[in-house]
């Protein structure tokens, strides 16, 4: 899959976040990038930042959130175009529950990790 491609599926999963939520997101980029740390070679998504839930009186003029989507790890991990679809679609619903606070074990309960 090429990362036009790809990057159009990030876009659609951002796309299917409800119009509430999305509104509620903020100062919050997401990228895709085709590999991760080689410390984790394996990690699909990343969010980097301070979530809303823990912003505080202190929070301005920060640079933004950061949301990291990786192509190479979640491409060899799906076999075939429905499954990559399937997995961006969660590894990015993943990584904006951080944003908005969760944690990873919140989000195993749930069923998003």
């Amino acid at each position: 899959m090429s990362p036009e491609d790809f990057e159009v599926l990030v876009a659609d999963a951002l796309d299917l976040i409800p119009p509430q939520l999305a509104a509620m997101m903020d100062n919050v980029a997401v990228f895709v990038e085709d590999e991760p740390d080689p410390a984790d070679p394996e990690l699909l998504g990343l969010y980097e930042g301070t979530p809303l839930t823990e912003r505080g009186e202190w929070y301005a003029g920060v640079l933004p959130d950061r949301i990291t989507v990786y192509r190479g790890p979640t491409l060899r991990l799906c076999e075939d175009r429905e499954q990559v679809v399937e997995e961006v679609r969660t590894t990015v619903i993943h990584e904006v529950a951080h944003h908005f606070g969760f944690d990873d074990h919140e989000l195993d309960e749930l069923g998003w990790s």
